[in-house]
């Protein structure tokens, strides 16, 4: 069995995100990036799955500037067995470009299962696992917290508004992962190593004859508002008050 893993260059989530002067972006200048968390739990399981036998390549793919080879460099020395990376401009790729980028390489390299994160820290879309679930025609489980693969069939228990939910997927299909299903590893050193020699493919997204022109504008990107000073209330009735005319809740 073959599995497939797509992952992101993200800024790293420890970082705290500066929006330039203009408003026209996020300052990424001298700003440590590193894999998008969801997408490294994705990893994780992936090679999980190969330790135990369930699988016999681990595939991993990202679509973003030429510097998302360390990323991918970082998934295989955790141990994915080769990479793809689809080489475009520094402007962001929209989910439904990612998603159908993904689909020409499912079918080109015939996986039996993909995994990738829910959504990435960056834009927090999640769409990208749905879009590539549809365009394939292939079951979906979303937020996976748990997954067990049986008689050609992925068990994926959800993580939904009301609990947990449990369902059976025919394979091949698309799981996407949070933040439960797993801790991902830190990558030896040795493994470091021999990561760079492992084999890392560059396309471009015109060999699968996908149109990465963004399909939205940004007009403007702004920091939240600073949060205010909380005051002393003398009263219930001036707390309810203050709660009517100035927070406007009641």
């Amino acid at each position: 069995m073959k599995i497939l893993v797509p992952v992101k260059r993200v800024v790293d989530f420890n970082v705290k995100i500066r929006v330039k002067p203009d408003g026209s972006g996020i300052d990424l200048a001298n700003v440590k990036m590193s894999m998008n968390p969801f997408d490294e739990i994705a990893v994780e399981e992936a090679v999980r799955i190969k330790e135990k036998g369930g699988a016999s390549e681990v595939v991993v793919v990202s679509i973003g500037p030429a510097k998302s080879q360390e990323t991918l460099r970082t998934a295989l020395a955790i141990g994915a067995d080769r990479a793809i990376l689809v080489e475009t401009a520094d402007t962001p790729v929209e989910p439904l470009a990612v998603a159908k980028i993904l689909k020409a390489i499912v079918e080109a390299e015939k996986p039996d299962l993909v995994i990738l994160g829910k959504q990435a820290i960056d834009d927090d879309c999640n769409q990208t696992g749905q879009m590539l679930s549809g365009l394939l025609g292939w079951p979906q489980g979303t937020f996976a917290s748990k997954l067990e693969l049986t008689d050609g069939a992925a068990v994926v228990t959800r993580e939904v508004d009301g609990g947990l939910e449990t369902v059976r997927l025919k394979m091949p299909a698309v799981v996407s992962t949070d933040l439960r299903l797993n801790e991902p590893r830190y990558p030896s050193l040795p493994n470091i190593m021999k990561a760079k020699k492992k084999p890392l493919d560059t396309k471009k997204p015109e060999d699968f004859g996908v149109d990465i022109a963004p399909r939205l504008n940004v007009q403007k990107i702004s920091e939240p508002a600073s949060r205010k000073a909380g005051v002393r209330v003398g009263s219930v009735a001036e707390l309810v008050q203050k709660l009517k005319t100035e927070a406007g809740v009641l």
